[in-house]
């Protein structure tokens, strides 16, 4: 299957320059390769500390194909693939089977905005994800956690398939809307996914606002689980050097079972300061109030990174970050995997190079 999978991709890119050269940059290939050497503490359930090289460490390493064609009148056709993969093993971030596991889309640009149908990242994760000060980070930020034990990290649609999906801006203001298609036969609901966003901005200010649902599988009875969330973020660019941020997550997911919903409110705040122009300092908190739960959890995150820019495509950091949860409960650091302590540590040190 890899070997298959390796081969598609050789291709796609030989076809990518050939187009390239024919259509005048109609068709770009881009990625970004990021890796770093990580040591946390409480790694197991047996306890003890590892120190291992991780891929993506401050984003995803990829490599995706973009292209459009004009068709006139202002109207584009548009598509692309991505490929998110780790850059210690060479195996696919993700699903085996899937080897454009990020986005795999077409669709049409104009004056009215995109619509997009295929694989791509919802709504909510398009509008939100560019205020978490610590920036679409793989370590050490739970805005995008995906219900992980441990802490029981509550999060948001992230990519989403069989989707359609619309977004336009107009006048500094931002609408976006989704849709997932269940396809489910007899039942349009069972399994889909929708949501909206809007966002505004105008000088140094920045809002966003969204709301999605997420319907689980329906079981012999009919019944299936729903999860809903909703967001609020905003942004100020105090000057040239300066950029603080804010959100908030509300979250309910209703289970089939008929048993007590799972609630929580999560916020996370933060800053980021352009100590040169090269080397920028970041932190942010990150913490989840968890509902109808007698010993909850709780968990908080302090996250703190240094970038040191050594040219506009490649960048050396420091990433270093402590979470805690109450109650004798577990918590990780990681936004997906399970904690095996009350507590955990863990610094990294990285390198990513965008092309």
């Amino acid at each position: 299957m890899q070997k298959k999978h390796l081969a598609a991709a050789a291709a796609l890119a030989t076809l990518a320059a050939a187009g390239s050269a024919q259509a005048q940059t109609s068709v770009t290939v881009y990625g970004l390769i990021d890796s770093g050497v990580e040591f946390v503490n409480n790694a197991s359930a047996k306890g003890g500390s590892v120190t291992r090289l991780s891929s993506g460490t401050m984003n995803t390493s990829r490599i995706g194909f973009r292209g459009t064609e004009d068709l006139g009148g202002g109207l584009k056709a548009i598509f692309q693939l991505e490929n998110g993969f780790k850059l210690d093993t060479g195996a696919l971030d993700g699903d085996a089977n899937q080897l454009f596991n990020r986005q795999s889309n077409v669709g049409l640009e104009g004056g009215f905005g995109r619509v997009i149908a295929g694989r791509s990242f919802s709504t909510t994760y398009d509008f939100i994800l560019p205020f978490d000060p610590m920036g679409y980070s793989a370590n050490y930020s739970w805005v995008t956690s995906a219900g992980a034990t441990g802490g029981r990290k509550d999060g948001m649609p992230t990519g989403v398939s069989n989707l359609v999906k619309y977004q336009g801006e107009f006048g500094g203001v931002k609408v976006g809307a989704m849709y997932g298609f269940g396809e489910v036969a007899g039942n349009n609901s069972d399994s889909a996914k929708y949501g909206v966003g809007l966002g505004w901005g105008t000088g140094p200010f920045s809002l966003a606002g969204t709301f999605d649902r997420v319907n689980g599988t329906a079981g012999t009875n009919g019944a299936y689980d729903k999860t809903t969330t909703a967001h609020l973020a905003g942004g100020y660019q105090l000057d040239d050097a300066w950029k603080f941020n804010l959100g908030y997550r509300y979250y309910k997911k209703t289970l089939a079972t008929g048993a007590t919903d799972l609630r929580s409110d999560f916020f996370w705040g933060g800053a980021s300061y352009k100590v040169t122009p090269a080397f920028t300092v970041i932190g942010t908190v990150y913490y989840q109030n968890i509902k109808n739960v007698t010993n909850d959890a709780d968990p908080i995150m302090y996250s703190l990174r240094l970038k040191y820019a050594l040219s506009k495509r490649t960048d050396l950091y420091m990433s270093t970050a402590y979470a805690k949860a109450k109650n004798n409960q577990l918590v990780g650091l990681s936004r997906d995997d399970v904690g095996y302590g009350t507590s955990q540590f863990g610094t990294t040190l990285g390198m990513q190079h965008r092309f």
